[in-house]
């Protein structure tokens, strides 16, 4: 991976790298967990578009209202990763 990027557009869409993986989504909230820690993304009705796991990016849509790091270490099993939480 090339490092953690962020990039917003008119807080309807946008391009995260350097995620590990997604923690969690709904239309309310997306959870990435990327090199620099949990990142949560708020908003109404998100989307994730596309993910691609080999450059690990991330592209959503929706209505972003905003956006919070978290360290890793607090994550916990709340933090779980989705595929993980499937197939228990």
């Amino acid at each position: 991976m090339e490092g953690h990027k962020v990039n917003i557009w008119n807080r309807g869409k946008g391009t995260i790298t350097g995620v590990r993986d997604v923690v969690s989504f709904d239309v309310d909230e997306i959870m990435l967990e990327t090199e620099l820690g949990l990142l949560s993304i708020k908003g109404h009705d998100l989307h994730v578009k596309r993910l691609t796991v080999e450059k690990g990016e991330v592209e959503i849509d929706g209505s972003i209202d905003g956006l919070q790091y978290t360290d890793q270490k607090e994550k916990g099993a709340a933090g779980e990763s989705l595929l993980g939480r499937l197939f228990r």
